[in-house]
Parts: C-alpha cells; structure tokens; sequence
C-alpha cells in the first residue's frame, strides 16, 4: 500500500493514470488499440520528455497501478483496474 500511496503523491501520475482510464479521449491515434494500452511516447504529446514519462510510467508499474505489454518495438502501458479495486478497498478498510 505504501509503494502506491508514493506513486500517488505526484499530480503527473495522478494524470497519467487519469489519461489512461480514459485514452480515447487525451490521445492520438496510434498502431494499436487502446485496449492493448498506451505507447510511452504518447505521452510526450501532453508535454512531458521521455525520460520524464519514463521515469513515472516505472512508479506506476513498480507501485502495480500499470501493466506493460510489448508489440515489436514499442511498449505499451495499461491501467491494472483489479490492483486500484483492490486498493481502494484496503485503503477503505483500513481508514
């Protein structure tokens, strides 16, 4: 609980996780479905570097709010909806 009260300590992971709940509508397109997740560099269109989003999509997946899957080169980066259910829970049962 603790590693993902961290990764929610910065408003830009709060974001990211906010965009990725809802791709469609912060993202272009892109080779994959959105199901499949969000390519890292997506998230440079919303003004961030790629050692900036990197470095905050990896808190995100240490703290398991994200999973990855890999298509070719790219990365992509999904929301882990059983894993915030699962928080949010503790979270309510211990508070």
């Amino acid at each position: 609980m603790n590693d993902i009260l961290k990764a929610l300590a910065s408003p830009v992971r709060m974001d990211m996780l906010k965009w990725l709940k809802e791709p469609e509508q912060y993202f272009g397109e892109q080779a994959q479905p959105f199901t499949t997740g969000v390519s890292a560099s997506q998230f440079e269109r919303c003004g961030l570097s790629q050692s900036t989003v990197s470095a905050h999509l990896s808190v995100l997946q240490r703290a398991g709010l994200v999973t990855t899957s890999r298509h070719g080169q790219w990365v992509y980066y999904r929301r882990d909806e059983n894993a915030i259910r699962r928080f949010l829970a503790d979270l309510q049962s211990t508070l």
